[in-house]
């Protein structure tokens, strides 16, 4: 178990940014908040999954909704404190620990968050490895823990409990109408588990996966050194493509951010162009129309001069990014994972190949 230091936030969202593969929402406003609780004297502990007691009862959350809506719409502060009491109410007992439902994005500090305000331990772990955008993509559900009961809660105090689902196809189409209800967001607190079911189901070692990337790249500015180099090295990925904004087109529908984004050349790449088609998350990258990396790979845009990760709501004309891809956590390329969070989840005709030894293995 490890306390977190104001230090640790830094280094967590810049590698969370880039584990978000375009999404989970932008780190910073909840870096703040947590920073503030840290100085006001609130401990944060994090703890390995092979240290929860026989007797743990874990929740997950997470925040839900189109990233483009948190910019106009942030969070009020204590809707994932709400949630979680309303599903404490409802187990008829208290939980001893959270967990993070992914480690990209700004969803990596929603249980440092909800930890610090709940004096609760925070696992290290989480149920992506990365961000994706709709609730059964969670490894908790895709490797057999029931969707429900399931909390929602809004900015202007509204909770919405599930109790039961038939099955997990509910929870995603339920809980996004409400999301959409709520304004666009909502804060998710669900899934309570055991040791051993969180042993089975979680991506353990995230935080502090993503927390060593940040150092990488942290360390990398300090020097003087390429941060987006640094992240590939740390992350053990790949450099797709080198190049500049030349268009994006986004939207916000029915609770996501969709769209796609095209890259020229620069460099070795002048004459070559990207395409990376998005929802919430980079999806499916395309070179010259072929393609070279797909989900559940990430696809990781960053900032070529700092390294600094470029979710898909920030995305402009005239950026000049590189983008790397990143190997799946091994989790998510079962064939059981890959129903759900492969190409085909998301309408493409597409088997995967895995980044490293198929589409971007010319690009090492």
């Amino acid at each position: 178990m490890w306390r977190v230091e104001e230090a640790d936030l830094e280094a967590l969202a810049l590698g969370a940014g880039v584990l978000g593969a375009g999404g989970g929402g932008n780190p910073y406003y909840l870096f703040l908040t947590v920073r503030e609780l840290l100085r006001a004297g609130r401990a944060l502990q994090v703890m390995a999954v092979e240290e929860l007691p026989a007797d743990a009862c874990v929740v997950d959350c997470f925040g839900m909704g189109a990233p483009t809506v948190s910019y106009e719409k942030p969070c009020q502060g204590e809707e994932l404190l709400r949630a979680l009491r309303a599903l404490e109410h409802h187990l008829g007992r208290r939980a001893t620990a959270v967990i993070g439902g992914e480690i990209g994005g700004g969803n990596a500090f929603s249980p440092l968050l909800l930890g610090a305000q709940a004096g609760l331990p925070v696992v290290d772990g989480d149920g992506m490895g990365r961000a994706l955008p709709e609730l059964q993509m969670l490894s908790f559900l895709i490797y057999g823990r029931p969707p429900a009961p399931a909390v929602l809660a809004d900015d202007k105090g509204n909770v919405v409990l599930l109790t039961a689902l038939r099955d997990v196809s509910w929870l995603e189409p339920l809980a996004r109408d409400v999301t959409v209800r709520m304004g666009g967001t909502a804060e998710v607190v669900s899934c309570p588990m055991g040791r051993e079911e969180v042993r089975a189901t979680c991506l353990p070692g995230s935080i502090s996966r993503a927390r060593a990337l940040g150092l990488a790249m942290l360390e990398a500015r300090r020097t003087g050194t390429s941060a987006v180099e640094a992240a590939r090295q740390a992350a053990g990925g790949v450099c797709l493509f080198i190049g500049k904004v030349v268009d994006v087109e986004r939207r916000t529908r029915a609770g996501f951010a969709l769209g796609r984004m095209v890259l020229e050349g620069l460099g070795q790449e002048a004459g070559s162009r990207m395409e990376i088609e998005f929802q919430n998350e980079n999806l499916v990258a395309r070179r010259d129309g072929v393609i070279a990396c797909t989900v559940p790979d990430l696809i990781c845009v960053l900032d070529s001069e700092d390294g600094e990760p470029l979710s898909t709501e920030v995305l402009r004309y005239g950026l000049r990014a590189s983008v790397l891809g990143l190997p799946a956590p091994s989790q998510l390329t079962t064939p059981r994972a890959l129903q759900v969070v492969g190409p085909r989840a998301f309408g493409y005709a597409l088997d995967y190949q895995p980044l490293l030894a198929g589409f971007g293995a010319a690009q090492r």
